[in-house]
């Protein structure tokens, strides 16, 4: 599976590609510590905007350098936040999933995971015109006119906005593509990094192997 970046879009983008993983139920240890550390951010953002927040602020400009308004169409790590601010904690689902939103909440940006099984030829990251939909995790048909998002020969799956439920992953799942949407403002090294200690942990959950490579456009 190649990963391509269409020739109109900027940014540094993180690709994981994991093998022969099991996922299944959070471990109990994994769910404690996702739950500490919501409630760990619940006080972080009781008297914060979440403009202040770095991740959500730039990842707000990247929406609007593609012409997408992100009071409208708000980055995905946003609305996590957002949750969290209230105290709607996340519930666990899968360990795919939660690890994706903990790692979204950590790193303060969008993350997306999907089942690789369920992706056809190349996968390529590009910007929508007012013809490109799916059904997003959130049974809405998602829009993504001016909008950041991955496409593969069937069209269309994952965005820094909501994911499709095309793609997702499952318990049945085995291999999974993982897209990291980072700052702009992140260095290589740091990038690098990151999808490092993110491919490590994802990996002592699920086992199997994974090769993870940068894209700075």
């Amino acid at each position: 599976m190649r990963v391509l970046v269409a020739e109109n879009v900027a940014g540094k983008f993180g690709i994981i590609f994991y093998k022969d993983i099991t996922v299944g139920s959070s471990p109990q240890m994994l769910k404690g510590r996702i739950r500490l550390f919501q409630e760990s951010l619940h006080l972080d953002l009781e008297d914060k905007d979440m403009k202040d927040i770095p991740g959500v602020g730039e990842w707000r400009t990247v929406f609007k350098e593609t012409g997408a308004d992100p009071s409208r169409y708000r980055p995905s790590v946003e609305a996590l936040y957002r949750r969290v601010k209230k105290g709607q904690f996340l519930q666990p689902f899968n360990s795919a999933v939660d690890l994706n939103n903990f790692f979204s909440m950590k790193y303060e940006i969008p993350l997306g995971i999907y089942d690789a099984n369920k992706i056809t030829g190349d996968v390529r990251i590009s910007v929508g015109d007012e013809t490109v939909s799916y059904e997003g995790l959130n049974g809405r048909e998602i829009k993504l006119s001016n909008m950041l998002h991955t496409s593969d020969e069937a069209g269309p799956f994952g965005s820094p906005f909501v994911d499709s439920r095309r793609t997702a992953v499952s318990e049945e799942s085995t291999s999974a593509l993982h897209v990291v949407y980072f700052k702009p403002s992140m260095e290589s090294g740091e990038c690098e990094e990151m999808l490092a200690a993110i491919s490590e942990m994802f990996l002592q959950v699920h086992g199997g192997t994974s090769e993870y490579w940068v894209l700075d456009y």
